[in-house]
């Protein structure tokens, strides 16, 4: 068999009709791929997916990088389940899918990068040549490729990872409303009601990341980033009027460095506090885990809020203030407490003895993993295909007359 005297694009057919087993074989510059294809119900369960991140940070990141974070997770498990994963980020990334590198390296800590629009851009080129490679194209890099996107022929959704309560945002989502969207809570969607929301998929980790820790420590926690609406200053003042010491582990972006050294700066000289700096992944499970709780006493519409879950997996509680989507990830007095104010948080940390660590781990487990994460994505990126694509219908249907 010639594949030059093929037609370009997939060619699926059943093996065994007992079996429900098809192969998929692939031609593409004169190559064959096969690639081994499970059906359930007249269901191709295999996708040839795309995954765009940013380049700010690796894939995962070496430090700091919730969103970067959050694709590492979904990509390794979607090629845990068998799809057929490619992912466009930094060069420096790690991953057990097919890397496509737009950058030699992660643009923050580059100090060689100052262009980073640059590098977005010949990453959507890279994008834009081997589109018609995949069946579902997943973007992380908010609305950067909306006009790109509306020019493929293949079905593209974007997860929206950051904030939306910003006003130059109403016009370009009026103008794109057409774009697929997944939003991280329900909370987020508020300010663009409008969008084309496809689903809510809460973020996840793997179950065996971090470890589960049965007894609580004698510190409070607090990590992330050091910024006026992430608010270490309510974190300190807790950890003040508690008399309880206080670990940070944050950055501060070149943004915030005012911020940082003329309002927290002067704060962090207090027995009481000790400023650890960034901590990488290996570090976050003791620090969690020995943590006696975790404080987010965040002053803005967080769209979720990564550390946490990160720490409900340690099993250790979260005092986090109300607002954006910390009531759909924390339980009140189950996995910690939602306060109002400071005067809450004080109250709120002697209460913690309360609530059960083995029931706080017990919760990441049932709603905050990576295995769900990922099936969430898989049922968005069936809608979609079902939805734009006429020739997969005809696939799926052929696959029930055979099967």
């Amino acid at each position: 068999m010639e594949p030059r005297f093929l037609p370009p694009g997939p060619i699926l057919f059943s093996v065994s009709p007992s079996s429900r087993v098809l192969w998929k074989f692939t031609w593409q510059l004169e190559r064959v791929t096969a690639t081994r294809v499970r059906v359930s119900n007249g269901r191709i369960m295999f996708l040839r997916i795309a995954q765009v991140a940013p380049l700010y940070e690796s894939v995962p990141p070496k430090l700091y990088g919730g969103t970067e974070r959050v694709v590492s997770y979904l990509t390794e498990e979607l090629v845990s389940q068998g799809h057929d994963v490619t992912l466009f980020a930094s060069g420096d990334s790690v991953t057990k899918s097919r890397l496509i590198p737009s950058t030699d390296c992660a643009l923050r800590l580059n100090p060689a990068s100052i262009d980073t629009l640059a590098h977005h851009i010949l990453m959507l080129e890279q994008v834009s040549r081997r589109h018609d490679e995949f069946d579902v194209l997943h973007f992380h890099i908010d609305y950067l490729h909306f006009p790109l996107s509306r020019r493929l022929g293949l079905p593209a959704v974007t997860t929206l990872h950051g904030r939306l309560d910003l006003p130059d945002l109403v016009a370009l989502y009026r103008e794109f409303h057409d774009m697929p969207v997944i939003s991280i809570s329900n909370s987020q969607r508020k300010p663009l009601p409008a969008a084309r929301w496809m689903a809510t998929v809460p973020h996840g980790l793997p179950p065996k990341l971090y470890t589960f820790s049965p007894e609580a420590g004698q510190y409070l926690a607090f990590i992330g980033r050091i910024s006026p609406e992430k608010r270490l200053d309510r974190a300190i003042e807790i950890a003040q009027r508690t008399g309880m010491p206080l670990k940070i582990a944050a950055k501060v972006d070149k943004a915030d460095a005012e911020y940082f050294r003329n309002s927290i700066k002067p704060l962090l000289d207090s027995d009481l506090v000790e400023y650890v700096g960034e901590i990488d992944e290996h570090e976050k499970a003791g620090f969690f885990g020995n943590a006696y709780a975790l404080l987010f006493p965040i002053d803005w519409e967080e769209p979720f809020g990564l550390v946490m879950i990160e720490s409900l997996a340690c099993g250790t509680p979260v005092i986090a203030f109300n607002r954006g989507s910390v009531p759909e990830v924390i339980q009140d007095g189950v996995t910690g407490f939602i306060v109002n104010n400071i005067d809450e948080a004080v109250e709120a940390i002697d209460r913690i003895p309360e609530l059960s660590r083995t029931v706080c781990r017990r919760i990441f487990e049932l709603r905050f993993t990576a295995e769900r994460m990922a099936r969430e994505y898989v049922d968005v990126y069936r809608e979609l295909m079902l939805n734009k694509k006429p020739a997969f219908r005809q696939e799926l249907e052929w696959n029930r007359q055979v099967m």
